[in-house]
């Protein structure tokens, strides 16, 4: 069954402004730190610190453009340990309980962990940029999935869904950031992704919560990931 999934009005206003912010001055981080009054304005403030901003019409180097990048994936490393664990506690047993862990689950539409790290570490730069910037495109979609699948299950909870809003912005914004060094070092610019169809797992509320659990676990494997490969660009490119 097709799932729909509809963005909430606030959410989607604010991921307007970041892209505005592509071509319009960003206010000073200051001022965006002492306007931010919800979580959605604390994160573009967070953003904003983040990524230091360039004057408007300048290009980026490779250097600059793989430095952002990398950046934002350390900050994004930080959290999903505390991601994985805050939706694991508000799902309930067997979720819920110490030590749970079920690696045999996995999801076909969600990026492959299953490379061993010779064989990733043996691919060419660009291959791997490539693939990076696809599953963090990817995450961005099933991370809407898992928020849409949350408010089903816990309508007036709103303590997981505001931190998979938050990791789905950022895997939104890794993916922009990969783009830009791919533009930097010349490759052709990533195709439109289509969009996310059917999930499997099934929509009963247990299927639903190990959906969830797929999605952010995976995700966290993928962002330790492209920290690894950026942390490599980073020191070639600083060279």
């Amino acid at each position: 069954m097709m799932m729909k999934m509809a963005e909430p009005k606030d959410c989607a206003f604010q991921e307007g402004r970041m892209l505005l912010g592509l071509v319009q001055p960003i206010p000073p981080p200051q001022q965006c730190c002492r306007d931010a009054v919800n979580g959605v304005d604390a994160l573009f403030c967070l953003l904003a610190l983040l990524l230091p901003p360039l004057p408007l019409g300048a290009p980026m180097s490779t250097a600059e453009s793989v430095n952002q990048a990398y950046n934002l994936a350390l900050h994004m490393q930080t959290q999903t340990s505390t991601l994985l664990q805050t939706y694991l506690q508000h799902q309930g047993s067997p979720f819920s309980d110490p030590d749970f862990s079920m690696p045999e689950l996995s999801l076909r539409t969600l990026p492959p962990t299953a490379m061993p790290f010779a064989i990733w570490h043996g691919l060419e730069d660009v291959v791997r940029l490539s693939l990076i910037q696809e599953a963090f495109w990817s995450f961005s979609q099933h991370l809407l999935l898992a928020i849409t699948d949350q408010s089903d299950l816990s309508p007036g909870n709103s303590i997981v869904e505001d931190q998979l809003w938050e990791a789905r912005l950022k895997a939104k914004g890794l993916a922009g950031n990969l783009a830009g060094i791919m533009t930097a070092l010349g490759l052709p610019t990533p195709p439109a992704t289509p969009p996310l169809g059917t999930v499997p797992l099934g929509d009963t509320a247990f299927q639903k919560k190990c959906r969830g659990y797929v999605i952010i676990r995976d995700y966290g494997f993928w962002t330790d990931r492209a920290v690894t490969f950026l942390g490599e660009l980073k020191d070639k490119y600083s060279q």
